[in-house]
């Protein structure tokens, strides 16, 4: 997968099927995980290369009308995350007590055909995540090396945590 972000900064995410690598070229670092272990939520864009199924990350998928999806003629789910666990039963806890709030990732898709518009994440800290797809294009001729990472001269190439 290759992730070519303009805003709020420019900088680039790119898994080459061994590494995970995220660069930002006004920082002159590059950070690199095993792509194995990355638990990066960058890495939820593995369902859109058909190698993650929802079933592998959620628990449970439920219709979400807590969310108003972006246009009406689509719907929002709302994922329960597996690795959440019991985790899960304290979060539910620390909200009744004003506490944190538990993980949520939510997908808005079009209802007629189910093609993927949109993911929602929210992380502790109040951390959101957004990405939003149109104009699909399957399949489209696309250099090999463009899937290659080689950190430019002078960048420095940090080792990422796994956790």
């Amino acid at each position: 997968m290759r992730w070519e972000y303009e805003a709020p900064e420019k900088n680039l995410f790119l898994v080459d099927g061994k590494t995970a690598w995220f660069y930002v070229p006004s920082d002159h670092t590059v950070t690199r995980i095993p792509a194995r272990q990355s638990e990066d939520w960058r890495t939820p864009l593995a369902l859109l290369a058909g190698e993650m199924k929802v079933s592998r990350i959620c628990a449970q998928v439920i219709l979400d009308d807590s969310v108003a999806p972006e246009d009406p003629g689509n719907v929002v789910l709302r994922c329960t995350l597996k690795q959440a666990g019991k985790r899960q039963e304290r979060d539910a806890e620390d909200a009744l007590t004003g506490g944190s709030q538990p993980d949520l990732v939510q997908f808005e898709v079009v209802r007629a055909t189910g093609e993927l518009r949109r993911i929602l994440i929210q992380q502790r800290g109040g951390v959101q995540v957004e990405f939003q797809f149109r104009n699909w294009e399957f399949n489209p001729p696309v250099e090999e090396s463009l899937f290659h990472f080689v950190p430019p001269k002078g960048v420095a190439i940090v080792d990422g945590d796994p956790r």
